[in-house]
Formats: structure tokens, sequence, C-alpha cells
């Protein structure tokens, strides 16, 4: 397998730790309100790999956190007047349940950062004893300059990181740079007692904590999205590093930006939409194909064409499964190919489109239900394809025939066709077409489709 190390922007040969072993650990939400579209991204991409880990290796331990304790919580507690635990336990249901829609499996381990704040406070220590951090003014803050290596993954020079950390200027901070691992609460904001007094966890340290606790000092593969790579994965390092002297992760994997019909995804362009609000008008399956359509480390435009394409990719390869009850088997070399180069998803689905011509092509039952066992089997490795035809048909369309009545028709159809009788072959065509089915006629017979 190789993989595009974002630490070396080149793509490298995956080489584990431990190969009865493989860890890995993906940033999480912070739970302070439904998750929008761009951040079930990296749920879909990181799920794929987990997805060929787990075919690839005997045991993958996968982590992804949860941050319950972020300043973004607590205006949102405030706003809608509720406490912050009830908050934050709602919506991580609520993403849970958003993300299990999309065929995500959970992770193995989904930390709560509020249930992790000693081994933060630990690190913290060990990184002020070894002269990595200091404390100011009820604060703690990770010294920059202290680390000679800071900046290496996201390759920028001091101005760039400093504007883009959009860093706090502050009369304690010995340089701008420096970012905070611990700061003071008010007793009317969550907090902890700690050496350097009452307050709570800056975002960065959360994870360096709860990735050693579950996955150790150094792990395979840490994955998210490409905006956390400065500077919170780049923070990240610096902290484990420092603290541990040894590398935080082998690997780091971002996925690219999603926008929406080419424009950034916002609020007050009116583009800004939830998964959830997506999940009312289509399928998870269809969200799932949409994320994955583009390579991963692409930028995704979301659009209308994009929906609508999903949507028939899918009717087509479960049409193709119409009459098939067998079990799922081996998966294709070459899908498995595709997606140990880097998660090429784009040619993996390309070789499912394959197997799908091949089955309508099928020249006998035997040949046509081997290539419906290969659709299966390749689209479960992809999340797709775990409904039943009809399931697929019956619950995700509006159509009042069921594929059954519409197979009986295209046969009628055919045996018209063959006695010449083309004016009742043309209403069977003019019928289907008015419960919003499209007939499309190969060499090989007919197929069909939902408008």
């Amino acid at each position: 397998m190789r993989l595009y190390n974002t630490l070396t922007r080149s793509k490298e040969t995956f080489n584990p730790i431990d190969p009865e072993h493989i860890k890995f650990y993906v940033c999480g939400p912070t739970v302070y309100d439904r998750a929008h579209i761009g951040n079930a991204r990296p749920v879909v991409v990181f799920d794929i790999l987990l997805r060929l880990l787990q075919h690839l290796y005997p045991k993958v331990t996968y982590v992804r956190n949860i941050t319950d304790i972020d300043d973004k919580i607590i205006v949102a507690s405030r706003e809608r007047n509720i406490d912050i635990k009830t908050l934050t336990e709602e919506t991580t249901k609520m993403y849970q349940e958003d993300m299990g829609a999309l065929n995500a499996i959970p992770p193995s381990c989904q930390p709560k950062a509020t249930d992790h704040i000693a081994d933060m406070q630990s690190i913290i220590a060990e990184l002020i004893e070894k002269g990595h951090a200091y404390a100011a003014e009820g604060h703690v803050l990770f010294s920059v300059k202290s680390d000679p290596s800071y900046g290496l993954l996201a390759r920028l020079n001091r101005d760039d990181m400093i504007a883009g950390a959009r860093v706090e200027v502050a009369p304690y901070k010995k340089d701008p740079e420096d970012f905070v691992l611990w700061k003071p609460s008010t007793f009317e904001q969550p907090g902890w007692d700690s050496p350097w007094g009452y307050g709570r966890p800056g975002w960065h340290i959360e994870c360096s904590a709860m990735a050693k606790k579950y996955l150790g000092e150094t792990f395979d593969i840490h994955g998210g999205g490409i905006d956390l790579i400065f500077p919170h994965h780049e923070n990240e390092i610096a902290q484990s590093s420092c603290c541990h002297q040894k590398p935080l992760a082998n690997y780091w994997m971002h996925n690219g930006h999603l926008v929406v019909n080419g424009e950034k995804m916002s609020k007050s362009l009116g583009n800004f939409f939830t998964v959830r609000e997506k999940l009312a008008d289509m399928p998870g399956e269809v969200i799932r194909l949409i994320l994955m359509a583009t390579h991963y480390r692409q930028p995704l435009d979301w659009t209308d064409q994009a929906v609508t394409q999903a949507k028939n990719i899918l009717d087509r390869f479960y049409g193709a499964l119409q009459g098939y009850e067998g079990e799922t088997g081996s998966f294709s070399e070459s899908v498995l190919e595709a997606l140990q180069d880097d998660l090429n998803t784009p040619l993996a689905l390309a070789h499912l489109h394959e197997l799908t011509q091949s089955i309508y092509k099928a020249a006998t039952d035997k040949e046509k239900t081997l290539y419906q066992q290969q659709l299966k089997s390749n689209g479960n490795l992809l999340g797709l394809l775990f409904q039943t035809p009809r399931q697929w048909f019956q619950e995700n369309k509006t159509a009042s025939l069921s594929p059954e009545d519409i197979h009986a028709l295209i046969n009628e159809r055919r045996s018209t066709r063959e006695s010449k009788n083309f004016k009742r072959a043309d209403e069977i065509r003019q019928q289907l077409e008015e419960q919003g089915i499209i007939l499309e006629d190969t060499v090989h017979g007919s197929t069909w489709k939902y408008k």
C-alpha cells in the first residue's frame, strides 16, 4: 500500500510499526451543533481507509476524538440556555447518528476530551520541565522557539505561521507564535484545578494526550482535513515530539476542502447545509458516493449535478444486482490495487462500473451471478450496496411500481417487440416513463433507471 504523506509531500510505501496491529488517529468533531457536509468528508475518507486496513491487517485500532470542551461550546450553551454537558451529549449523539447514516463504521474508540484532563496536565507539566513550555498569568504556553523543527509539516515561514494561526497578541506571551496549552477559566466557565490555577485546556493538547493514551507515543497514521495542517496538527507534533523525543505519527493524511457550486460553504452565501438536512433529501449512500467520487486529496465541489449523477450511479449498481440473493465474496484485485494506491476511489468506482457492464453483458446466469457477487463485495469495501435492490428502490424512490413490476413490463415489452407489436411496446415504454422510469435498449437487452 502506498499513501501520500503530507509530512514529506510524497507518496510512500506504507511500512507499519507493527504489521500485527495498525494504529491510526483522526481528529473528530467539536460537538456544539450539527455536523455540516464538509465535516462528513474526512469521516468517509478514513472509513474507507479503515475498511482497507481491516482487510490487509489482522488488527486495526482507529481512534477519533470528541472535543467536548471549547469556546464555541461555551458560546453555544449560553445562546441555547442549556448546560454544556447536555449540549455536548446531544450533539455527540446526533453526530454519531448522522455519520452512521453514511455507512461509517464506528471507530474503535471515541474518547472525550473532558475525560482526559489529567492526561493533558501530565504532558503540560513535562513540557514545562523540559523547557518547552512556561506558565504566565494563569496560562501555560508552548514555546515555539524551543522546537527547531516547528513548521516542518506546514512548511510556512514565520510571518505566514503567525498570520495563519491568527495568534493572540498578549503581554504574557514571550513570543507571538507561542500557543496555549492551558488557560484560566472564570467560575462561570467549565474548568479544572491545576498547578497553574483553575482553568481548561487549549484545543491542541487534547489530541496529543488522547493519541498517546490509546495508541502510544508513536503510531502509524494521523488523519484529518487539510485545514488542520496548520496550526492544529503542527502544534500536535510540537507538543508530542518535544515531550516524548520521538515522532507522533509516521504518516500524515489530509483530505481536501469541500466547496458548494465552486464557492466556499458559508451561511452568508446561503450554501451552508448540514448532513441531517441532506439526509432528509437523499439516502446516506448518495452522500457517501459524492464524497468519494473525487480523490480525497483534491477539492470536492458539491453540486446538484453531482447529486443527480450519484443517484443515477447507485440506481444502476442496484439495478444490476436485481435477483441476486447470494453472499459477498472476495474483492477484485483491480479494486484493491486502486485503493492501495493512496485510496484512489475514482478508479475503484470505475472498476465497479466495469463489473456492472459485465453483469448486463453476461452470457449465462452463472456468469451473471459471479459478476453480481463481485459487484456487491467490492461495493461493500467502499461502504456501498448494503441494501437489497428491493430496499433501495422501494425506500428511496417515489415511483409506485416495484422492481418486480418493472421487470415484468420489460419482459412483456421484449415479447411484444419480438412479435412485432410495436404499438404495445411503445405503450409500455410510455407507461414506465410516466412512473419516472427510463428504459435503455442495448444489444444485451433493456436496462432501466429512475429519472
